[in-house]
Formats: C-alpha cells, structure tokens, sequence
C-alpha cells in the first residue's frame, strides 16, 4: 500500500480508518513542504531568525533616525486627522511631501508602545524580515527547489543597503516589501487556477505602494505586465480581461486616498507639501514624478545619470554587489528556456524579476532628478531573486561543461567585482579583499570540477564559491547594523573613496553642510531619543553615521519655556522648515509648526494666514534660524512665504535668547 493511502482522510461517518494522529503544529512547520530535505525548512528558520536579529540589533542607537518622518509619526499617534494625511504636527498645518502609508504603520506603533526608537524602527525591521521570507518563497514556486530559494532570501538580506533602510523610518522598507509581496502575487498568478485573483491581489499591493511613495512603485509596472501577458496560462483575451481587472484594483487601491484627499475641504485639512497647488495630483506627478526623472526639481544626486551610475562610488557598495552576476542570470535564463513551452513556470518567474530589475534600474541610471542612494533599495530584492534563479538553474545542470563554465566564471568575476568594490574602502578590513578574491579564485576553479563524485565534496566547493560572492555585502551589512545611523540620507557600509557629500551631490540643495560619508564621526549631532541635554555625543556603539538636515539637540531650558501652558495653543512654535521643527516636536511632543514644510519654500502658512493665527491665539513662540528654505524664492519666484513670516516677526515682536536660540513670543 502506498504512502498517500495510508495517509489519507476516511470519509465523514466512516469507521473503516482509524483517525490520523493529530500533527503538531511545531513539527509541521519544522518539517516544512512534502518532499524537502530534513534541513530546508530549518534553514529557512534559521536565515529569517538571523536576519530579525542583525535588523533589530542595538536599534536604538539610531535614535529617530530621520526626524522628519518621526515627528509625522508622532503627530499622527495624538491626532487621527494627521496620521490620516500624514500631517507633520498635530496641529495639522502641513503634510510631508510623500503619501501616508509608512506613517500609518509607524503612528499606530507609536500610538500603542509609545515614542521611542523601537516603536518606530522596529516595524521596519520586522518589515525586512517579511521581504526576505516573500522572496523565498516567490522563488521556491519558481525554481521547485528550496537551496536556490534559500541563497535568494540570504543575498536579500545580506544586501548593504537593505540592512540600512529596514533599520530606518524612510517609507522606503515598507515600499520595498509591497513591491515583494506584489512580485510574489504575480508568480502564484502563473501556476494558480485562480490567476485572476492573485493579480487584483498584486493590483491592491500596488496600489498601496503607491500610497507609500507614489509612481516609484509603478516602474515594475511594465514588466510585471508583459510577462503576464506573454507566459501566462490563460487565452489572450482572457488574460488582457486579467490584466484590466488587476489595472482596476491598482486604481482603486491608490486613488481611493488620493480622491478623499482631494474632496476634502482644503481649509480643514493640511496643505500638501511639495505640491505647487495644495494638491495631490500635483505632488504625485511633480514633485514627486516628472521633476525627479527630468531634474525640474533641484535636488541631491548619487552618482552621474548615466548607464553604469549604479556601478559608481556613491552607488556600487550600497546594492551592486551581485547585480553584474543578476543581470548575467537574467540572459542565460532566458537562453535556456527559450524552447521551453509559453507557459513555462521557470521563465515567467525570470521575466518578472528581470522587469522589476531591468525597469526600475534603467530609471535610476538615467534620472535627472533628485535621488539618493538608499532609492536602490528598491532592486534589491529583484538581484537577489535572480541571483537565486540563475545559480540553482546552472547548478542543476552542472553535468554540462558548459553550465559549470558559466557557474566558475560568474563566481571568479562577481569575487573580482567584489574585491573591486572593497577597494573602495581602503581602510576597512583591508584583507577581506584579498580572501574575497582567492575564494572566488578556488571556488571558480571547484566549479570547474563540480560534477566529481563525493556530495561532500561537491557540498564544500559551493559553499565556497557562495562565501566568496557574499562576504563583501555581508561584511559591509555587519559594518551597517553596528554603526549609528541618522539624517535624512542615510547610506550603508563604511567611507567609499570618491563619494562626496549629500548623496554624492557634495552641497545640500538648501544651502545645509553636505553630510559626511558613512563611518565618519559626527560629535554634535545626538541619537534623536537622547535626553535633551544638548552634550552633542554620539550614541554608543559605534561611531555615527549622519544625513544632511540632522536634528539639533535641543536644550533643556528651550524645552521647559515650549511646554509652559502648551494645552492653551493650537502650535506651541512655528519655525521655519520641517528638519528644524522635528527636534522640538520630538522633545517636546507638543506640535510644531513647520513653516514651508521640508525645504521651507512651500506657500503654507502664508503671511495672512500665520497673521491670522497669531491673533486668533493658536500660535505660542516663533523659533529664529529654521531651514535654510526660509531665504529661498517662493513658487511663484517671488518672496517665499517663510521670508516674510520670518520678517513680519522681526518687525513686531522682541526676540529673546533661551537656550542659545533665539525665540518670539506671539502673545506679548
């Protein structure tokens, strides 16, 4: 008798069969899928378990990380109108210039644990987490193995850049991992006999990226599109019905926020900042689309748009690793499953990850626009997948010399590629490079050879041709994890020689000092959670690394006059620029008013209208030296907003000196 008999269920009011012994829910999830081998499920346990304890190491020494996003959250646990438009202050004058999806995760975790580094950071850790299993498991239906699937999930977790923006409040981790889920969706579209559901499935985690950073998510659009379109299951027409229907759930999923928003009166609600009309449509096609693809929005730039700035110093050390080693994987996928039927499972899932890949990445090489190096967070888990792919797809072909000629030389070139990029850090563990490159030697070499008898053997020659192309991200990842990180900018890994200044742009935009590099150090600039002292030092544990428009400390005896009758005022200060209102928010929990939002050069509040909340009473102090935005022209080149506030207030009030900063009181 066959296993699957004994095995299987009696019918309901049967007594022919004796009930099956309950399973226990541990063993079941330790044993995984039918048919693994004893050590896939728990390696997979193993590589989730160690990627939560490397995100979620020492979290707190990052502080609030980017303040900005943190006193959003913030404002959005006290107010639910602010956490609904991802107002900066509870006060609800001004959004941040991105959609609200991020801080409605961080602002229900502040709501509940309270305001610390771990209430907010630590869902995007857990995020990370969540992106490493979703591209296991995406690439397990795709190559049928779990070791490809596993060395996928290991290179996504050990990617630079991904260790930095999981440990960070930049809506980047959340967007990362809905792109991930989408991809997932997409691949059980192709083998499920509910494929349509699956897509709307993917149309709905769209959508909701684009909630979380507006048209970025939409540039794997097109290929999640075509390879669904070519090497789907069902007929023509019945996969563009498909398609449609998946379009409409996008649409739904997206513009449901963006049609409150715009319905709701615009005297009650915050302005959104970034946009030139207090408008959302203006921002996602703005500020936050066209400008940043044909620079009409001067800004900070990592490395020269070009096609090889991925591979440049501001870019390579971040996700560039294994992306000459993905894109080989993607073309000698393609070649062979070329005779393979259309609907071949193997080549549907490389045309996804390779659309996301080729995509999002020829974007990012030739956009004009602002961008930042912690954008390529976004490519990470589409290398990562493709890497995965493409070594299980040769390995199970090693038998040929030619598959094993194609294994040996990307192992030897993406070790060469890696001693390439440690060099660019001179300094940091200088003979990592040179082990890098005699594995990647030796491992090439066993590969050579990889269909010699002795499983052992064949065992021992992979896991060193896989030491070899992942010790340098590892390296630069564990480098991550254990230095400080805060700014606006954060990067990862430790000081690249020639990367210069904000994201590579060597002056911030607004006139702001350009941050030093990673590994740098960065006294008088303190962990935004640290008590308010104003001593300046950097958190323990490393040595700190800062974006540009870092939070001051703010001093005890500002503190104290911000919070004197705080419940009497609608703001308890107004100052100019978000980065500069954060600290005070953060310290104070009291709302701020961030006059101009981000760069201060955004119309809100304009003079008649800070006029009239000064004498309505709604405003209580004006804090002098915000952003550097407040000397800049206004949207219609005129005088910005924040320039007459600040002069109207100059004229009026007497100024004070608490704490070294000079400070208004709008009610004397």
């Amino acid at each position: 008798m066959s296993s699957s008999s004994t095995t299987a269920p009696s019918r309901p009011g049967s007594d022919s069969a004796a009930p099956a012994p309950p399973r226990s829910r541990s063993a079941a999830v330790l044993r995984g899928r039918s048919g693994d081998p004893g050590w896939a499920q728990p390696s997979l346990i193993a590589l989730l378990v160690a990627t939560a304890g490397a995100y979620l190491w020492d979290l707190s020494a990052n502080g609030y990380a980017n303040e900005f996003y943190a006193a959003a959250s913030q404002a959005g646990s006290q107010s639910w109108k602010a956490w609904f438009f991802g107002a900066l202050d509870a006060g609800n004058s001004i959004t941040v210039d991105k959609p609200p999806a991020s801080l409605w995760v961080m602002g229900l975790s502040v709501r509940l644990f309270g305001l610390d580094s771990w209430a907010l950071l630590a869902p995007q850790a857990l995020m990370g987490v969540a992106t490493v299993a979703l591209v296991v498991a995406a690439v397990r239906r795709t190559v049928g193995r779990p070791g490809p699937a596993l060395l996928a999930g290991a290179a996504m977790a050990l990617t630079p850049v991904a260790a930095a923006m999981f440990r960070f409040d930049n809506p980047d981790a959340l967007l990362a991992l809905l792109l991930s889920a989408a991809a997932y969706a997409v691949v059980r579209a192709f083998e499920s006999p509910r494929a349509a559901r699956w897509l709307v499935l993917a149309g709905v985690l769209l959508g909701f990226a684009f909630l979380t950073k507006m048209l970025q998510a939409f540039l794997v659009l097109p290929g999640f599109a075509l390879a669904y379109l070519v090497f789907a299951r069902a007929g023509l027409l019945r996969r563009l019905g498909h398609l449609l229907v998946a379009g409409l759930a996008l649409l739904v999923a997206a513009g449901w926020w963006v049609a409150v928003v715009e319905l709701w009166p615009a005297d009650s609600r915050p302005y959104i900042a970034g946009s030139t009309d207090n408008s959302v449509l203006d921002l996602a096609f703005g500020y936050n689309g066209l400008s940043r693809l044909e620079g009409g929005e001067a800004g900070p730039q990592a490395g020269t748009p070009g096609l090889f700035r991925l591979f440049g110093a501001e870019l390579g050390g971040q996700a560039a690793w294994l992306l000459p080693a993905a894109l080989a994987a993607l073309v000698v996928g393609l070649v062979y499953t070329a005779r393979r039927p259309r609907t071949d499972r193997l080549r549907a899932g490389i045309a996804v990850w390779g659309g996301w890949l080729v995509g999002t990445g020829l974007v990012f090489s030739f956009m004009q626009g602002t961008f930042h190096s912690y954008y390529t967070v976004a490519l990470a888990p589409a290398i990562a997948a493709l890497v995965g792919i493409g070594t299980g797809l040769l390995w199970e072909r090693r038998g040929s010399a030619v598959a094993r000629g194609l294994l040996a030389a990307s192992t030897f070139l993406t070790a060469a590629w890696s001693f390439a990029l440690l060099a660019r850090s001179g300094d940091f563990l200088p003979w990592l490079r040179w082990a890098v490159l005699v594995a990647g030697v030796l491992g090439s070499a066993g590969l050579l050879a990889a269909n010699t008898p002795g499983s052992g053997l064949r065992r021992g020659i992979a896991g060193l041709a896989i030491a070899a192309v992942l010790a340098g991200p590892a390296a630069y990842t564990a480098q991550t994890v254990t230095t400080a990180s805060t700014g606006s900018s954060p990067t990862a890994g430790p000081a690249v020689a020639g990367a210069d200044g904000f994201g590579g742009g060597g002056t911030h935009p607004f006139g702001v000092d350009g941050p030093l590099r990673s590994g740098s150090s960065a006294s008088g600039s303190a962990p935004a959670d640290a008590p308010t002292s104003g001593s300046g030092e950097p958190p323990q544990g490393g040595t700190a690394r800062t974006g540009a428009g870092d939070g001051q400390s703010v001093d005890a005896a500002v503190v104290a006059l911000l919070e004197q009758d705080a419940d009497n005022y609608r703001w308890v200060a107004a100052t100019t620029g978000s980065m500069s209102s954060a600290p005070y928010q953060l310290a104070t929990q009291e709302p701020i008013m961030a006059i101009g939002g981000f760069a201060g050069s955004d119309d809100s509040p304009t003079l008649a209208q800070f006029q009239a909340y000064v004498h309505a009473g709604l405003i209580h102090y004006y804090i002098a030296g915000g952003g550097a935005g407040g000397g800049r022209g206004g949207q219609d080149g005129g005088e910005s907003s924040a320039s007459q506030i600040a002069s109207w207030v100059v004229a009026n009030y007497t100024a004070q000196t608490v704490g070294g900063v000079t400070v208004y009181d709008l009610t004397s």
